[in-house]
């Protein structure tokens, strides 16, 4: 991890580094930051989280939730009846996690005019280049 005063490695663990990385690829996982922040409003049952994201198929979901599971971030819940309830939630440390995940998904409502707008310029500027290299 870096501590941003010194800019220097505040440690050197390589398991810290390692969950650092796997981390950063699970919250930066476009369905991960969407069933996070869908369950940061309270708990939701398989279908009903699966309409509150949209556009994810089954398989999508129930593998997201596992491996959301197993980090330690979502809790699962079956409540015997016929047909059994399932129930997902955020665990303590989801809930840990949900305050940043809106705040990256606050930040990019604020800038999304201006992320397009840079990008609109790169891809300008990449197009005249490759025309130019004909």
């Amino acid at each position: 991890m870096v501590d941003g005063r010194s800019s220097t490695r505040a440690d050197e663990d390589p398991r810290v580094c390692g969950a650092i990385s796997d981390m950063l690829a699970r919250i930066g996982d476009k369905w991960s930051l969407l069933i996070v922040s869908s369950l940061g409003e309270g708990p939701l049952r398989f279908n009903e989280l699966r309409r509150s994201i949209g556009d994810i198929s089954q398989k999508m979901l129930a593998s997201t939730l596992k491996v959301l599971e197993r980090d330690g971030l979502v809790d699962r819940t079956v409540t015997p009846s016929v047909p059994p309830q399932v129930t997902y939630a955020l665990t303590d440390l989801g809930r840990d996690l949900w305050p940043p995940v809106m705040a990256l998904a606050e930040w990019t409502a604020a800038n999304t005019e201006r992320i397009l707008a840079a990008r609109a310029r790169y891809d300008a500027g990449s197009t005249a280049l490759a025309l130019a290299g004909r």
